[in-house]
């Protein structure tokens, strides 16, 4: 089909267009700053300019009209301006210093001087550019756990998030399709005909089929609170090293509806740009923390649709920005809305179900190698030590103060332990998730519990069992003890609990099982040694065939 004119899509007043390229220009004089410059750099987004001084970076607006924006007029810029350091003092505080009104004329201006205000800009303190966590990322400067601490912050962020009331549009399943629709009408027309708009088609009917299934979905998610006054834009270069902590900037304030949103739409932007720069590995080692943190597994049931949602929308800026360009520039862009149109087709595409479950006494590094797995395969992980303390009203590092088999470590809070990780393993498995049960398994009923399950939805299941001698067991206990860094509350007695109750594997549990011996080596060197033998069994019991 032939596309749409352009400038009905993306307009700026001429008038507007010519006193902005003058005032950028003014703007480039050291002497008009109040304080001192270093430098003058002007970078360039889809609705910006930011102008680098060295001490401080202003941001401005550009008076354009992007249909989900329209930046046309000065008001609408300041109340912009306003709204963005209102907003993003929420997680980024020390960033934003300001709004800086513009006076005088474009070719003379002054910041808080005499006259008319022409213009308005958001004062932020600087950074070096490569302390963007897009930057960071391809640098190899940045590790998993930057990734642990940026999840724990983001579920910290999301409770304390204002609710969406009830009765709000925002959140509401005719809500969601509305944005998701515009990124395709507008990707088609900045896009040219023929393969492109035909793989477009191809993903948009996918999308529709999708939240049509999720209809109900998104309905219970709104009723139970998880539309929130979110970021709405967390993919890497909103992410900055500030301190030695990777903290989000430049949310969404010009539009109220791209902000509250479903928390987990937040989530899926960053987890995809993760998977865009190629670190699969970090994508789920950051899911898998924000899940261990919130505990909204529930939430997995919409991850994929706002996976494929979130790079169309990357796919959207690059088509944008190439229309903005030229040249090579241009090109550029061109290939990278092909990129994110690629990548989203990969995320529907995604969805191979699967069990691996972990089975091993207190030290012997089967929470290690669980975390590993999960990183590498691309799987959720499943943390009884975790999922026990919810259950109990407990933070994560507090202490229940409980004997074996007692306390939280009571027959009848064990089962439930067990079943309330069934549970969310059902969860990960019906959307289409690897699920890794991290539990020491020790009682046969528990490992049953599981491969029944597996059994019944005729999905690949593992055990992986770790070993290691008893005095090495104990020394890891030990240190662990003393160290004062992890959930688990295993002593040892505990292990001397445990290795008087372990039930051994049956004939049948060790054809399926891989022993993981994790005594000669350190944890990374166990748990790289053992990827490739899990994947190889995962892909063995995915080929099997299923009984009739």
């Amino acid at each position: 089909m032939a596309a749409a004119p352009i400038d009905s899509l993306i307009t700026t007043p001429s008038e507007a267009a010519s006193a902005t390229s003058t005032l950028l220009a003014a703007l480039r004089d050291p002497a008009i700053y109040p304080h001192a410059v270093e430098r003058i750099e002007v970078l360039e987004t889809h609705i910006s300019w930011v102008i680098l001084t060295g001490l401080y970076a202003y941001k401005i607006r550009k008076p354009v009209n992007l249909e989900f924006l329209d930046f046309r007029t000065l008001e609408s810029r300041r109340h912009d301006c306003e709204e963005e350091l209102r907003l993003n003092r929420r997680l980024s505080p020390a960033l934003y210093a300001g709004v800086a009104p513009i006076t005088g004329d474009p070719a003379h201006p002054e910041f808080n001087g005499g006259g008319p205000v022409i213009e308005y800009a958001v004062k932020m303190r600087e950074f070096p550019q490569q302390a963007l966590a897009s930057r960071l990322l391809d640098s190899s400067a940045l590790n998993a756990t930057h990734f642990d601490a940026l999840a724990k912050r983001l579920a910290a962020f999301h409770l304390e998030a204002g609710i969406a009331a009830t009765g709000c549009p925002y959140g509401s399943p005719e809500s969601v399709l509305g944005p998701v629709r515009d990124s395709f009408d507008q990707i088609g027309r900045l896009l040219p005909d023929g393969a492109d708009q035909v793989r477009l088609a191809e993903l948009r009917a996918w999308t529709e089929r999708e939240y049509h299934a999720l209809w109900s979905h998104f309905r219970v998610r709104q009723a139970q609170g998880n539309v929130r006054e979110c970021h709405g834009d967390l993919h890497l270069e909103n992410i900055v090293m500030l301190d030695g902590a990777l903290i989000p900037f430049d949310c969404i304030e010009f539009s109220p509806a791209m902000r509250w949103i479903d928390v987990m739409s937040d989530v899926a932007f960053l987890f995809m740009d993760l998977t865009h720069h190629g670190r699969t590995d970090f994508a789920y080692r950051f899911l898998n923390a924000y899940l261990d943190a919130s505990g909204d597994y529930a939430g997995l049931a919409v991850l994929r649709f706002y996976r494929v949602y979130r790079a169309m929308v990357r796919a959207k800026i690059s088509a944008i920005r190439s229309w903005q360009g030229s040249g090579s520039a241009k090109d550029c862009k061109l290939k990278a809305t092909r990129d994110y149109i690629d990548l989203a087709g990969r995320f529907a595409r995604d969805g191979q179900a699967a069990m691996v479950l972990m089975h091993g006494l207190s030290g012997s590094g089967k929470s290690q190698l669980a975390q590993y797995l999960s990183d590498h395969l691309g799987a959720v992980q499943l943390r009884s030590d975790r999922e026990r303390k919810r259950l109990c009203g407990l933070a994560p590092m507090a202490s229940s103060d409980s004997p074996p088999a007692a306390g939280i470590y009571s027959a009848n809070l064990t089962e439930a332990t067990y079943h309330r990780l069934l549970d969310l393993a059902r969860l990960c498995l019906v959307a289409g998730h690897v699920a890794v049960i991290d539990a020491t398994c020790l009682k046969r009923w528990q490992r049953d519990l599981f491969r029944r399950e597996a059994t019944a939805r005729g999905i690949p299941f593992v055990i992986v069992q770790t070993t290691a001698p008893e005095a090495i067991l104990r020394a890891r206990i030990a240190a662990r003890l003393a160290a004062h860094d992890n959930v688990s509350e295993a002593d040892q007695a505990v292990l001397t609990h445990q290795l008087a109750q372990v039930e051994a594997l049956t004939q049948e549990e060790l054809t399926l099982t891989l022993p993981i011996d994790t005594a000669g080596g350190d944890a990374v060197s166990c748990a790289m040694a053992a990827l490739p033998r899990v994947r190889a069994r995962l892909a063995e019991e995915h080929i099997k065939p299923k009984p009739q």
